[in-house]
């Protein structure tokens, strides 16, 4: 049998943080933890699968005991919040219906799209259902990541690809995917794309470098930072 692990998962509470961060007592938790649920289907339903396709990778959660904090991290800042942040209004308006509950948005944008996994996912499906030449697309989207600064990539699409009768899987790998290293800030999401033929699934694995290279980048940074400062004062 194979011995795979889901690679956020693996990460959870070593160098990855929770998707949801609150706290709850016993009685409450299950209630919570489908709202949470709702919150996040509402919320892809509403910004992905429908017009503005604001092209969300990510919805956090943060609960206090008095307001619930959503925050959605966005290719598309601009498509969410709208015209005068008329589409924000109505998204906070709409949540705080579904939950009952006094809640804020707020907007995350991701910087770079090439080397967001779900974000990757969410195009090779769109492709899928297009019917586009998918060794092509996955080629050009694995090259892409690579030119826009990921250590490494993997795509995988399985089921009955081009319309075949049998299904079956195709891989493109470019660079390096260190699976089992905690260290390692791999990037992983699971999208199902449905066509006329059935439905494909599409994995994709983005490997964008260390924790720790990253933290002393940041720690670097800060200090030159701060020599720049005290030469300024002299």
């Amino acid at each position: 049998m194979g011995q795979k692990v889901q690679p956020f998962g693996f990460r959870v509470g070593v160098t990855e943080g929770h998707k949801s961060r609150w706290y709850a007592p016993k009685a409450l938790f299950a209630e919570l933890l489908v709202e949470d649920y709702r919150i996040r289907e509402f919320v892809d339903k509403r910004l992905n699968r429908t017009p503005p396709f604001a092209a969300v990778s990510d919805i956090l959660i943060e609960r206090t005991r008095e307001e619930l904090t959503v925050i959605v991290k966005t290719a598309r800042p601009g498509l969410v919040v709208g015209p005068k942040g008329a589409e924000i209004d109505k998204l906070v308006a709409d949540l705080q219906t579904l939950t009952g509950r006094k809640v804020q948005v707020k907007i995350t944008e991701v910087m770079n799209p090439d080397t967001d996994a779900r974000l990757v996912a969410e195009a090779i499906g769109e492709q899928m259902r297009k019917r586009g030449n998918f060794r092509r697309m996955l080629k050009q989207r694995a090259e892409s990541a690579m030119q826009h600064g990921a250590k490494g990539i993997r795509i995988q699409i399985s089921g009955r690809l081009g319309g075949a009768e049998m299904s079956r899987k195709f891989i493109v790998r470019e660079g390096s995917i260190p699976l089992s290293t905690l260290q390692a800030n791999v990037d992983y999401a699971l999208v199902h794309a449905e066509t006329t033929y059935g439905i494909i699934g599409v994995k994709v694995w983005i490997y964008k470098g260390m924790y720790t290279d990253a933290e002393e980048e940041q720690t670097d940074s800060r200090a030159a930072g701060a020599r720049g400062r005290a030469r300024g004062r002299r």
